[in-house]
């Protein structure tokens, strides 16, 4: 993958690697986890895990709950709300990778758009 980045680097003129320079580097995993909270749609995600954190919470303390529980049938009644709180935590959670990936998929789609219209001009 770099020979490719290399050839492409070079192919490039001068002022169109300035400019590529100025757009910089891919953010890494967690710039891209923040970027999810801007945009038009940022309160969304930012409720999201809100939810996520509370669930998570709720999770927590059902487990704490069952393992102290000495019966089974109190067992049951913490264990399986545990279980589920953290799943639907999960889920949640999993929810905002697509989003994620998108912004990926757009950062390298704008890359190409400005090569093709700088090639042209």
């Amino acid at each position: 993958m770099r020979d490719v980045d290399m050839m492409i680097d070079e192919a490039l003129e001068r002022e169109q690697r300035d400019l590529l320079a100025r757009i910089g580097d891919d953010p890494g995993f967690f710039g891209l986890a923040v970027g999810q909270f801007g945009g038009r749609l940022g309160w969304v995600n930012l409720l999201l895990m809100a939810v996520q954190t509370a669930l998570f919470v709720g999770a927590v303390y059902a487990g704490w709950r069952f393992f102290e529980a000495t019966e089974p049938v109190t067992q049951l009644r913490w264990g399986l709300p545990a279980a589920v709180l953290l799943i639907l935590s999960l889920m949640i959670k999993l929810a905002l990778w697509p989003g994620i990936h998108a912004d990926r998929v757009i950062r390298e789609v704008r890359r190409l758009e400005l090569a093709m219209a700088r090639g042209r001009g």
